[in-house]
């Protein structure tokens, strides 16, 4: 007989390979239809063993129809009587491409009056109750040809029935054994699925692993046809129990952030039969990491269509480089419908296919690891910063080294330790604990290296490299591991942080949470608390070290406002100098409470200093009638668009307003520090009367910072 597989499309391939294996010779005839031949013992042996085909149809007649007469006439020339009982539920489906007969309910209706009029003659009955087996027939026109199939396997293949519990956003049993078919993974190499879900990548890849047949236990449709032997279910059933290899042992992992889901996958390997052959765990992705090798990682993560925040998935999509580096020898495969996926991740894959996840259209992305050894073989290749150039290239997915990394690091080293030398009395004399001994000296090394009392702070510039997100990251981790061991200072005194585009109040929120306490460190005779672990900056900007002291030298018996104050330095310093208050405003209360803490950390009366939660252009705005200032400071960042304000803040449109409204807040002869850290800053002077200003750019940059344009500073007198 002539017998069609179906499939979703993208996967005919894979169904085209299973049947193979088989023992059938299958062709790919048109999208998701996969046409092999055999007998009746094939279609059982097909729909216990097929596990990426959607369902099996017996070919009942193809033939020319381009009008209704013909349509009718060749399908009562069918031998309908062979498959379909007298009694037998008998509904027809049907569908038009590229054909004259488009109307399909009409091509359907003539298709059911055919096979009625044969069913009558051939059975020799009166009627036909249609109460008995379901046989679904199909009518599919392509191109003015009619084929006319049967359904054998009723519900979908996809439903094995280890599935009572429907999760969120489930996959589909026959996709997941396809992704798993697709990729490089064997049986003897490990398996991770990050986001589980209801487990059932995991499952299918057992079942593949054990050689146990999706569909050996569960009844078919056509073994309900009175017209067909149905004991050729039970032999194709007992030749799948015979080939499984129920005793193999798997290492297939499955996690998921949400108890739930972890739960329900258990539940499912049980009721697929495989026990807990299979482990399941409740972790979250970023703290991913796994001790085997040469495994495959698996993952449907959320697309932002079904479930998932569109920012939250990003920035799952965003931290994959870093997270799948750990996973050295792996490949890893990933389907996703989220737009712009590879360059979110930073790295094109090795292969991509289209694939549908139910109705969504997706990207199966396979990034290739190194393969294994062969059995016998010698290991491959050390996978790190060690590996000579005599050893065989093996590049992993994500991650590695390139050739120049230790070179770099080598030259990075040696100028650290140069510049330690330089500098080492140079804050002794100036009773400066915390202070920038590397600025970008070195243009392809571009990061800031900070000793703050005996700990190594590194951060990058964002400058544009050939590395990929992944490779990025091992990189920096061997920049910052080369200068801990040549100023001898230990890991855990070593805190690397990764420069990312910042939004509003967001420039200084957190980045990582490692729970790392907050260390004192002194500057200018006053105490700090700083965080060199968990944020962008650490809460003490170290290139406005002058203009701190600046500002504590003109603070006494002043009334000093500091805007944008992030934790407050500013008005520590004031307050220290003798300000006869301080007012400290910032959106975030995060730093407000920060700056709070540095005030008690210094035993400073709070009576007079206050703390305000509010947008700069806010506070200026609903100022008390009367309230003046003789002191202040503004260091604004280049953009803002919080949450919290009604509108945007940019320091180039906005940079008029800003110091317009300040001055009417000043009194005559009062002072105002201006600065900005935005390069292409232009200052029009003329546009704000009434003062008095001067750019101190130059005095205010430390000598320790090479980048003499880390900042730029304006000295605003209010005419008297």
């Amino acid at each position: 007989m002539n017998l069609i597989a179906t499939s979703t499309f993208g996967l005919e391939a894979v169904v085209a390979r299973e049947l193979k294996d088989l023992g059938y010779q299958p062709s790919i005839e048109s999208v998701g239809r996969i046409a092999f031949q055999g007998d009746l013992a094939a279609v059982f042996r097909a729909n216990t063993w097929l596990r990426s085909a959607d369902r099996v149809l017996i070919e009942v007649g193809s033939f020319p129809a381009i009008d209704f007469g013909e349509l009718f006439d060749r399908t009562n020339e069918l031998p309908w009587e062979q498959w379909i009982a007298p009694d037998a539920e008998f509904p027809v489906n049907g569908r038009s491409v590229k054909s004259q007969l488009s109307s399909v309910p009409a091509c359907q209706k003539i298709c059911k009056k055919a096979i009625v009029d044969k069913l009558l003659r051939a059975h020799n009955v009166g009627s036909l109750p249609e109460t008995g087996a379901r046989c679904v027939v199909e009518v599919s026109l392509l191109n003015d040809v009619a084929k006319l199939t049967l359904d054998t396997t009723g519900a979908g293949l996809n439903k094995r029935g280890y599935r009572r519990k429907v999760g969120k956003a489930p996959m589909k049993e026959t996709l997941a054994a396809g992704l798993v078919q697709l990729s490089f993974w064997k049986p003897d190499r490990p398996l991770l699925d990050p986001f589980c879900g209801g487990g059932t990548i995991g499952i299918e890849a057992a079942l593949i692993g054990r050689n146990m047949a999706p569909g050996m236990n569960r009844r078919f449709a056509i073994g309900d046809w009175p017209t067909v032997d149905g004991s050729l279910g039970d032999v194709a059933r007992e030749e799948a129990r015979d080939l499984a290899v129920m005793d193999r042992p798997l290492e297939i992992i499955g996690t998921d952030i949400d108890p739930e889901q972890t739960q329900l996958a258990r539940d499912h390997a049980h009721h697929a039969g495989l026990g807990n052959s299979l482990k399941f765990r409740v972790q979250a992705f970023e703290d991913l990491d796994y001790g085997s090798e040469y495994g495959c990682m698996f993952c449907n993560p959320p697309y932002a269509e079904r479930i998932g925040d569109k920012i939250d998935v990003e920035s799952i999509y965003r931290s994959m480089p870093d997270v799948l580096r750990r996973l050295k020898t792996w490949s890893h495969y990933i389907i996703t419908s989220y737009p712009r996926f590879e360059a979110i991740v930073g790295q094109d894959a090795d292969r991509r296919r289209k694939l549908y996840n139910g109705s969504i259209e997706c990207t199966y992305y396979q990034f290739h690891g190194p393969r294994p050894p062969k059995e016998g073989a010698a290991p491959a290749p050390v996978l790190d910063e060690d590996a000579t150039s005599s050893s065989e290239p093996v590049m992993q997915a994500f991650g590695g080294l390139t050739d120049r990394a230790e070179p770099q690091a080598e030259m990075f080293a040696n100028r650290l330790a140069k510049q330690a030398r330089h500098l080492r009395k140079w804050p002794t004399k100036r009773e400066i604990t915390c202070y920038r001994i590397y600025d970008r000296d070195i243009p392809e090394i571009p990061l800031a290296v900070d000793l703050y009392e005996g700990r190594l702070h590194i951060a990058e510039y964002d400058r544009p490299h050939d590395r990929t997100a992944g490779q990025h990251a091992d990189w920096l981790e061997k920049m910052a591991a080369a200068a801990g061991e040549k100023l001898d200072i230990s890991p855990d005194n070593t805190f690397l942080k990764r420069r990312r585009r910042q939004r509003g109040v967001e420039q200084y929120e957190r980045v990582t949470e490692t729970g790392s306490p907050r260390i004192t460190v002194s500057e200018g005779g006053s105490k700090f608390l700083v965080n060199l672990a968990d944020y962008i900056d650490t809460g003490l900007f170290l290139d406005h070290r002058i203009t701190r002291g600046m500002v504590r030298d003109e603070a006494s018996g002043k009334r000093m406002l500091n805007l944008f104050a992030y934790t407050g330095a500013f008005s520590v310093y004031a307050a220290a100098g003798g300000a006869a208050s301080t007012t400290t405003v910032d959106l975030s209360s995060t730093y407000l409470d920060w700056a709070r803490a540095n005030f008690r950390l210094n035993e400073l009366d709070s009576d007079s200093h206050r703390f305000v939660r509010s947008g700069a252009l806010e506070f200026l705005a609903d100022h008390a009638p009367g309230e003046h200032y003789d002191l202040a400071v503004v260091d604004p960042p280049t953009f803002s668009n919080s949450k919290s304000t009604e509108g945007d803040f940019d320091i180039q449109r906005d940079y008029v307003a800003l110091l317009g409204g300040l001055l009417k807040l000043m009194s005559p002869g009062g002072v105002i520090y201006f600065s900005t850290n935005f390069k292409r800053f232009k200052f029009d002077q003329t546009v704000l009367p009434g003062c008095t200003m001067r750019e101190i750019s130059k005095q205010t940059v430390p000598e320790d910072f090479r980048n003499k344009r880390i900042h730029r500073c304006w000295r605003i007198v209010v005419d008297g």
